[in-house]
């Protein structure tokens, strides 16, 4: 059963455009989380979207510049995410702007954000020379390195491949893989991302879930949609007690984002980078 979200109209997705440099919050384009929910149809969870920014740059009041990194955090209960060209062309516009401080440019972000998201936004930005995020290996057991499927793989996301253990025990265990790979739902270009699910429940058939996380490989998607289709597929087919996935997204533009979703909680219990963010 494949499950394909809507094109979201009015975008600046492949579209050529102007790099301003001047604050102009009107660049921001929103796009209704509903798009991809309706698709997948349930969609009870908590979690959070963590967007990096990696090249903020502002004047101060004297007109010097200044460089800042960090991370956005917007609610998976938010009604719209922002569509990642228009973030992108927006940070810019602040290149040439007289900010005055790093609270200030948070503020004003803040403040925009929150105001077409329908949730309040946080940043926690720090200018470069303070800026620290760790960069972790892939934990847990990498599928890849443990499954070798055998026979032909589908590429479009198919939850039928699910299934548990032969043995029937429970177990808390952590499994990932290097290899999610979709397309953007208006531009066709590639995403990469390590996908990170933690559970507690009747132990599930390793090579099964390897082989459905793979099937995302052609499939049209945003990140956000990708991340909760994949929960979404997971809750209904395995019914674990508690469940957490994460979907690290490699950069694009200057910014990676890195949706969380989970049972138990609204955000991860630390924000780290992967390898290849």
């Amino acid at each position: 059963m494949t499950v394909r979200m809507p094109e979201p109209k009015g975008t600046l997705l492949g579209k050529e455009t102007t790099y301003e440099n001047r604050y102009d919050p009107s660049l921001l384009t929103p796009i209704p989380r509903s798009l991809g929910r309706d698709a997948i149809g349930r969609h009870e969870f908590r979690g959070v979207d963590v967007w990096r920014l990696y090249e903020i740059t502002w004047l101060d009041l004297e007109g010097r510049p200044h460089y800042a990194a960090g991370e956005l955090l917007v609610p998976a209960t938010s009604p719209n995410i922002v569509e990642s060209k228009s973030l992108k062309l927006y940070v810019g516009s602040f290149t040439q702007t007289r900010v005055g401080d790093l609270a200030a440019l948070c503020e004003t972000i803040e403040r925009d954000l929150t105001a077409i998201l329908g949730a309040p936004v946080k940043t926690r930005f720090a200018e470069l020379a303070d800026w620290t995020c760790p960069v972790e290996k892939t934990p847990g057991i990498l599928l890849e390195r443990e499954t070798d499927p055998k026979g032909e793989l589908t590429f479009e996301p198919e939850p039928a491949l699910l299934a548990f253990s032969e043995e029937e025990k429970s177990v808390e265990e952590t499994l990932s893989t290097d290899q999610l790979r979709s397309l953007c739902p208006v531009t066709g270009q590639p995403d990469h991302a390590t996908v990170v699910i933690r559970y507690r429940g009747r132990a599930w058939d390793h090579e099964a879930l390897y082989r459905y996380l793979l099937s995302y490989r052609l499939h049209r998607g945003f990140h956000e949609q990708c991340c909760e289709q994949i929960f979404h597929d997971l809750m209904t087919k395995l019914s674990p007690e508690s469940l957490e996935v994460r979907c690290l997204f490699t950069r694009r533009g200057g910014i990676d984002i890195s949706p969380f979703r989970s049972t138990d909680r609204d955000e991860p219990e630390r924000i780290w980078r992967a390898m290849r963010q």
